[in-house]
């Protein structure tokens, strides 16, 4: 893994969560976009060279709704940027880890993404991301 690529936060209001970070780390969000396929609406902000990416449930049976029902709004993910996604997922499996996906699948900014379980990495859902190529 070459280095963390964002931390995901789960959020009850993008809206409002929007104006709250706006206040918090003195900079606009710079992408507001929708996973339909995971039932989110996604938020980016950049702080330095570090990302935040906020996330609204677009469902009540969405991960992200669930995790909010069940620990309420707070730290939802780390994602790791990967250089080849198809060969870190194979050497994490090969390790013992628990993958959620058997294959990357599309995810918010430009990224190719695959999730490791929780119950493998110390309960931490643990995002791998590599950039898309278009």
């Amino acid at each position: 893994m070459d280095k963390i690529e964002h931390l995901g936060v789960a959020v009850k209001s993008l809206k409002a969560s929007n104006l709250l970070f706006e206040k918090l780390l003195g900079t606009s969000h710079y992408k507001i976009e929708e996973v339909v396929s995971e039932g989110v609406r996604t938020s980016f902000f950049k702080s330095g060279p570090n990302k935040i990416e906020l996330l609204e449930a677009t469902s009540d049976e969405s991960p992200i709704a669930k995790f909010i029902e069940k620990n309420g709004e707070g730290i939802h993910h780390i994602a790791f940027s990967v250089t080849d996604i198809v060969a870190e997922m194979a050497r994490l499996k090969k390790e013992g880890f628990t993958l959620l996906n058997d294959t990357p699948k599309k995810g918010a900014d430009n990224k190719l993404v695959a999730f490791i379980h929780p119950k493998s990495a110390n309960g931490i859902l643990i995002e791998l991301c590599q950039e898309a190529l278009e």
